[in-house]
């Protein structure tokens, strides 16, 4: 797995909009953080542009973040904002530059694409981490987690444990992302194979049936059959129908996953929601689930 450098003083972070738009000025204190910890900044086209849903038509989303993904000068490649439409120019992105040329792509949500492609076609590691919009909340903890891994340090996170947890210990690559966007790629060449692997989901806005219908999705394919751990991350905003479905969110992947022998753990800080500490996918991590706790440590 390749591994792109970490960032020093000086670096420069380019962010780029490959799925939705996102308007200029909410970008402000994103850039504002940035050159307070040291990197410069560069500002892709997409930026602040806008073609109906997306940041631009395919064309000029491929060409800003090919560009980018090219352009020896920038360490970091920064998404803006998820949304949808990294799916449209997957099969298109050339990578040649970027194995010569290594470095470090974050965001999440729709990034989940890219990330999942990267390990599976380029075996390189990235950053599921915090984009734009959380350089503006009040609480920025998670916020900075993306720091330290930009700089290299390695990070030990720990959360409360949970009545549906299974206890165990592991050690393999953490890779996931959004369930809505896993459960996509399934059938596609950057659908992530799992066997050994610490998996780590989280959604938005989603119906309670098609959280239970996209993880039967990863069931039926095989995704859990020789998993080595699963942690679980917040499922923001999740919806139910006029006549309920019956569970809540845990419930539903606890009867999903029930029969299978892996560590799991519940509300892990990763999500959509203030709660999303940076995580390397691609590397490996060890995962220990005990009756007082859960820990997720780079190994």
């Amino acid at each position: 797995m390749i591994t792109p450098p970490y960032l020093k003083k000086g670096d420069t972070i380019g962010i780029v909009c490959p799925s939705g738009y996102l308007p200029a000025k909410k970008t402000t204190d994103c850039i504002q953080m940035l050159t307070s910890w040291g990197f410069r900044v560069k500002i892709g086209k997409t930026v602040g542009h806008q073609h109906h849903y997306f940041s631009g038509t395919d064309e000029e989303r491929l060409a800003d973040l090919q560009q980018m993904l090219d352009d020896k000068s920038i360490q970091a490649i920064l998404c803006g904002r998820g949304g949808y439409g990294l799916s449209r120019l997957i099969d298109r992105l050339n990578f040649r530059q970027l194995k010569k040329y290594p470095k470090w792509i974050i965001g999440f949500s729709d990034i989940t694409v890219l990330h999942a492609h990267l390990y599976q076609q380029v075996k390189m590691a990235s950053l599921h981490a915090p984009m734009s919009a959380a350089f503006s909340k009040p609480d920025l903890s998670s916020v900075f987690t993306l720091k330290k891994a930009l700089l290299g340090k390695k990070q030990n996170y720990t959360c409360a444990p949970h009545p549906f947890n299974r206890v165990g210990k592991v050690t393999g690559p953490l890779i996931g992302g959004n369930l809505s966007l896993i459960a996509h790629l399934i059938g596609s060449p950057s659908a992530l194979h799992t066997k050994g692997a610490i998996l780590f989901l989280e959604d938005i806005g989603e119906y309670m049936y098609n959280i239970d219908r996209m993880l039967l999705q990863l069931k039926r394919s095989g995704v859990f059959d020789k998993l080595g751990g699963l942690v679980i991350g917040g499922f923001t905003d999740s919806k139910d129908t006029e006549i309920p479905f019956g569970l809540t969110v845990t419930e539903v992947i606890r009867n999903q996953v029930q029969e299978y022998s892996f560590p799991v753990c519940f509300d892990f800080p990763v999500s959509h929601d203030t709660a999303n500490v940076a995580l390397k996918h691609g590397l490996p991590y060890e995962l220990t689930v005990s009756s007082r706790k859960v820990s997720l440590k780079e190994a």
